[in-house]
């Protein structure tokens, strides 16, 4: 049970099987007689089902617990039951299965979401993160992961007459950016020369404050006249390596 926070989620359990016992259930598998609320209730263990199939190591959950996870899949729980339509709910064969099955991509899609948005810095949105995650042996990922990471951060926005998106000002927080950091290092030292791994550490400040080209260059003893240019070239070089050799099942590890 790592990264449960045993305590709480023991209380958790007690107090799910006293309302499990309390509340109403459904006769004979009819749950329209049953309030919003009702069918919640008896719907919480689904969540749990659910939270508890989300792997909780730091690469795929980041720093949401399973306590966290049972609370955002609550909430999609609660949310989903508000959108129920009772008249396609009466006139279903197996309602309980009709539930399930409704609740279910619901619960797991705000699981999802909450990890997504506390877990780091990275520039995926969420609908290719779904098409990455429906296509796992796609190698078009692994470029997408590395792209969003490193290309995308080092890019240099327009002018400021060019690119009015640029001026808006960001206000969210890069929340766990160790995180996504650590993995990238780990990753990095896997597959790259040393030369290779000190420029992308260095080029981005995975674990330091960001070196400029030259800087890079003279810590390297890269002696050439136009420094920015060969470093330039390592970092491509070594993206792409990571592209070529990362499996996908690493990356989606991460996603």
């Amino acid at each position: 049970m790592r990264k449960y926070n045993v305590q709480n989620y023991i209380r958790y359990k007690k107090d799910i099987e006293i309302i499990l016992k309390k509340i109403r259930k459904p006769i004979d598998g009819d749950y329209c007689y049953l309030t919003n609320e009702e069918i919640e209730l008896n719907f919480l263990p689904l969540v749990e089902t659910l939270a508890r199939k989300q792997s909780t190591s730091d690469q795929a959950s980041g720093v949401l617990s399973i306590n966290d996870l049972l609370q955002e899949g609550s909430l999609g729980l609660c949310a989903a039951v508000n959108k129920l339509d009772r008249t396609i709910l009466s006139n279903s064969e197996d309602q309980e299965k009709t539930l399930k099955s409704f609740l279910s991509k619901r619960i797991k899609g705000s699981i999802r979401r909450a990890v997504d948005s506390n877990r780091g810095d990275i520039r995926i949105p969420e609908h290719k993160l779904n098409e990455i995650r429906r296509n796992p042996k796609d190698e078009k990922m692994v470029a997408m992961f590395f792209n969003s990471v490193f290309s995308s951060i080092d890019a240099t926005p327009p002018g400021d007459d060019e690119n009015m998106a640029y001026q808006v000002i960001d206000k969210s927080e890069p929340y766990n950016i160790a995180l996504l950091n650590t993995y990238l290092l780990s990753l990095m030292k896997e597959f790259l020369t040393p030369i290779q791994y000190n420029v992308l550490r260095m080029s981005f400040g995975l674990d330091c404050d960001k070196y400029s080209a030259n800087k890079i260059a003279a810590e390297l003893n890269i002696n050439v006249d136009t420094a920015h240019v060969r470093i330039s070239q390592i970092k491509r070089d070594a993206i792409q390596v990571l592209i070529n050799n990362v499996d996908s099942s690493q990356v989606l590890d991460y996603l």
